[in-house]
């Protein structure tokens, strides 16, 4: 019988892998792990000491000892960022074997890995951005081959004032809708597949009541039951990351904001522009964690940090307080007055 110290690496990394696809992760996220993993693995096979091709290497081979000197090659042309996910993926990789009696216990403790601080938000820049945005796209534009002004302000509307992900966008399904007028809310299935309930105030529902008028205009009521996608594109097939990305960019161009957009942010500064704006206007970190789906209350805390610098900056900026500067230093230079 075989040792399960012998076992080999790939075949364990495909069930691991399909173990986590039951947790409903996207495509990107899966093929981020796959990534993770095989990038140190090789590294650990490629060893000048014990050199081995990565389709024969043993679990045995992956101790505390190799993982440490391969994490090390590994994060030299990374970013903290890249080398803390991949250190969480291998992680979880042993916690799995671990749990599947393959291995008598975890390495990764052993293995260092960064301090990553939260990444700061992200939103669109000036404070009428997100409603200039808006009035843009609402606008029928007759440059476009294929305008769709419903659907493109329902896609908008739902990043900016449900804060919704790329990917729950994509997953979301006419019958996510629920409740009665006035009291509806939007079900959300978020990372690690928790779900949350965002309430749909009236202006909201009605811009989505409004896309999918115009979306039975088009194709006809039989595209609007309630398992169907909700957003498709211009043939009435469900939309894709791509062609969501792209709807998006083409939206900040037409409205000419495409210079108020962080760069990398893309649709995620809608998300992040309403968490900026609840935190604003006082939103509590766990509030903020509800809404946002954050798996931690410290993510949610960022974005009230960050609103209080930004605020302490805008006030640091006042013209009178500038003066108020420039009157006292000139009441030190004399020496005060009575």
């Amino acid at each position: 019988m075989q040792d399960k110290e012998d076992f080999l690496l790939l075949p364990l990394v495909e069930q691991f892998l399909t173990s986590r696809a039951t947790r409903k992760p996207s495509p990107h996220s899966l093929a981020a792990y796959r990534r993770d993993l095989l990038g140190v693995a090789q590294l650990v096979a490629d060893d000048p000491a014990t050199p081995l091709p990565l389709a024969e290497l043993p679990i045995r081979a992956l101790t505390s000892r190799s993982l440490r000197a391969a994490f090390a090659r590994f994060a030299a042309p990374r970013a903290a960022a890249s080398i803390h996910r991949a250190w969480s993926t291998w992680n979880g990789f042993f916690d799995f074997l671990v749990a599947e009696a393959v291995v008598g216990g975890n390495p990764m403790p052993a293995v260092a890995k960064p301090r990553v601080p939260p990444a700061p938000p992200k939103p669109l820049r000036g404070e009428r951005t997100p409603e200039q945005l808006l009035a843009g796209v609402a606008r029928p534009d007759q440059r476009q081959r294929h305008p769709w002004p419903e659907r493109d302000l329902a896609v908008l509307a739902l990043a900016l004032c449900a804060g919704l992900r790329l990917s729950e966008l994509l997953a979301l399904r006419t019958g996510s809708l629920v409740g009665r007028e006035g009291e509806r809310r939007v079900e959300v299935t978020g990372k690690g597949s928790r779900s949350r309930m965002i309430p749909v105030e009236p202006e909201l529902d009605q811009v989505i009541v409004d896309y999918l008028e115009s979306r039975r205009h088009r194709f006809g009521s039989r595209t609007v039951g309630p398992d169907s996608a909700l957003l498709v594109d211009r043939h009435g097939v469900p939309l894709r990351r791509g062609g969501l990305q792209y709807l998006v960019e083409s939206c900040y161009r037409r409205a000419g904001i495409t210079d108020r957009v962080p760069p990398g942010a893309r649709l995620h500064a809608l998300r992040h522009t309403f968490a900026t704006r609840l935190a604003e206007d006082g939103a509590s970190a766990p509030e903020i964690m509800r809404l946002l789906g954050h798996a931690s209350l410290a993510t949610s805390q960022n974005y009230i940090e960050v609103t209080a610098e930004q605020e302490r900056a805008a006030v640091r900026a006042n013209r009178t307080n500038r003066s108020l500067g420039r009157l006292l230093s000139g009441q030190l230079a004399t020496g005060g007055s009575d």
